[in-house]
């Protein structure tokens, strides 16, 4: 047994111990790695790799052709690292999605959070709901969206109608974290709620997901 197969068995058994949370960065890319790189120091590695992309969650989150151009990194390991968030966020949506029911504002956050995780880009969800506010669908809209005024209130309200959804709630997410509403995303909500009006499927909410927290129009008293 070479030195490094000893020092990756003691890091497995530590992992299955103990858990990650006495883990640092560079220890879970480390154990990430040995799944990828066989029979080679992954340290080295992993340190570049935080070198590179400054934090664990960047680097997890960095797309395939950047971790390519890491020493070290081949195209299977890139692949690899940017399906660990892929697949927490499947994992997430999946366990969420076997309560249906959103009977309030902060258990409708905590769904609409899953479908977030790990995503750097901006996203836009549509739900679509019935009489008793459970859940009948969710709609990706759009993904890497930087233009909310990109987005048709028609193209919303046709999918509404497919359901026959009797309410909808539109949320998407700010990739910097912060939450606050933007001018195109006001106006976006006015013309929505508006249409819903129009259309009798009202509008209940628009939640904007930053990083663990989230703005409602409706707890703002700025739905119109």
């Amino acid at each position: 047994m070479s030195v490094h197969d000893g020092h990756r068995k003691r890091l497995k058994q530590r992992f299955l111990t103990e858990g990650l949370d006495q883990f640092t960065d560079v220890q879970v890319l480390e154990l990430l790695l040995f799944f990828c790189i066989a029979r080679r120091d992954t340290n080295p590695i992993a340190h570049n790799l935080l070198d590179h992309f400054g934090s664990l969650s960047q680097v997890l989150e960095a797309p395939v052709e950047e971790l390519c151009k890491v020493e070290g990194i081949g195209e299977n390991t890139a692949v690899f690292l940017r399906l660990v968030t892929q697949v927490g966020r499947y994992y997430m949506t999946d366990r969420a999605s076997k309560a249906k029911v959103l009977p309030t504002l902060e258990s409708c956050a905590r769904y609409l959070q899953t479908f977030f995780f790990g995503r750097n880009v901006e996203t836009v969800y549509l739900l679509c709901l019935d009489a008793k506010g459970q859940l009948i669908r969710e709609k990706k809209l759009s993904d890497g969206c930087v233009n909310m005024a990109l987005i048709s209130p028609r193209e919303i309200f046709l999918e509404a109608l497919k359901d026959k959804a009797v309410n909808i709630i539109l949320v998407h997410n700010h990739p910097s974290g912060d939450p606050t509403p933007s001018r195109a995303d006001r106006e976006l909500t006015d013309n929505v709620a508006g249409a819903g009006e129009q259309m009798d499927i009202p509008l209940l909410d628009h939640i904007i997901i930053g990083d663990n927290r989230y703005t409602s129009f409706k707890e703002q008293k700025l739905l119109r």
